[in-house]
């Protein structure tokens, strides 16, 4: 096992201008495999300088990527086919970004957001006062929103950073409610509208249109029909289906792809097209 010490050394000599100082430092690091990962992160944590910060990054990310990569593929083997095994994948994906990141937290979180409510709904007397129940916690109580500023900030699309901070895109904020109308028994569904993400409510008396960036507010399938007609897109009633578990997964990947691509990270926007090829076999 690596010590502290020898941690902090290694990471001293990355600073190293000579070339293969570095290149020898990587190897060893490398070589210390996922052991080294806390210390490194505890050592990225530490450092005010935000060249070593990510270049710590980029190190954890070599070191434990192919580990994501298997539990990631362990999840998708049998097929995606709930949104328990979509909650396992997003939070594994989540693992991309921080690689000591402890999902059972996350998913704990959850069901004590859950739990509540839990007796609001049991006892809300009508599918409506059920449905507001959930959306009126979720976005008002807890406070989340859509994120109007810095939009491609990968943190808006991993769900342990958007429960931490509270704020995300349309798809991550939806899976928010999705994730704890699964855990209350709710019919609440994924839309995978082009452009902007969106839910549905399927009730016995109709199907709602909700849109999770906007605090949750109910739409009409006509005003979502004008907004994709005003951005360019030719409206067809695919649009306003309910998305598969794998459709969901893929796009908050690309969704992911797209920030990185625009932070110029290309090493990890390589990385996650692997997984999002795996995907996209399943959709």
């Amino acid at each position: 096992m690596p010590t502290q010490t020898e941690i902090e050394s290694l990471v001293y000599l990355l600073e190293d201008p000579d070339p293969y100082v570095q290149s020898a430092v990587k190897s060893r690091l490398y070589e210390l495999g996922e052991g080294a990962v806390p210390l490194l992160d505890q050592q990225k944590s530490q450092t005010k300088d935000e060249e070593a910060r990510q270049l710590l990054n980029e190190i954890i990310h070599w070191i434990t990527y192919r580990s994501v990569e298997e539990d990631f593929l362990d999840v998708l083997e049998g097929g995606l086919k709930n949104m328990k095994q979509l909650e396992d994948a997003v939070f594994i994906l989540a693992r991309f970004d921080n690689p000591t990141l402890r999902e059972s937290e996350y998913k704990q979180k959850l069901d004590r957001f859950a739990n509540m409510i839990r007796d609001d709904v049991r006892y809300a007397l009508n599918e409506s006062q059920k449905m507001h129940t959930l959306l009126d916690f979720v976005f008002s109580e807890l406070g989340f929103k859509g994120s109007t500023t810095d939009y491609y900030n990968p943190d808006h699309s991993y769900l342990n950073r958007v429960i931490d901070r509270r704020q995300g895109l349309p798809i991550s904020l939806a899976l928010i409610v999705l994730f704890l109308a699964r855990r209350l028994d709710l019919p609440f569904y994924g839309v995978n509208m082009p452009i902007h993400f969106m839910l549905k409510f399927k009730g016995n008396h109709g199907e709602i249109f909700i849109d999770p960036f906007d605090h949750g507010k109910i739409v009409t399938y006509n005003q979502c029909y004008y907004f994709l007609k005003q951005n360019g897109v030719e409206p067809k009633s695919a649009h306003f289906q309910l998305g598969s578990e794998a459709e969901i997964l893929a796009r908050s990947i690309r969704n992911l792809i797209n920030s990185y691509q625009k932070m110029d990270q290309l090493e990890k926007v390589e990385s996650l097209k692997k997984l999002l090829n795996t995907v996209e076999m399943l959709v």
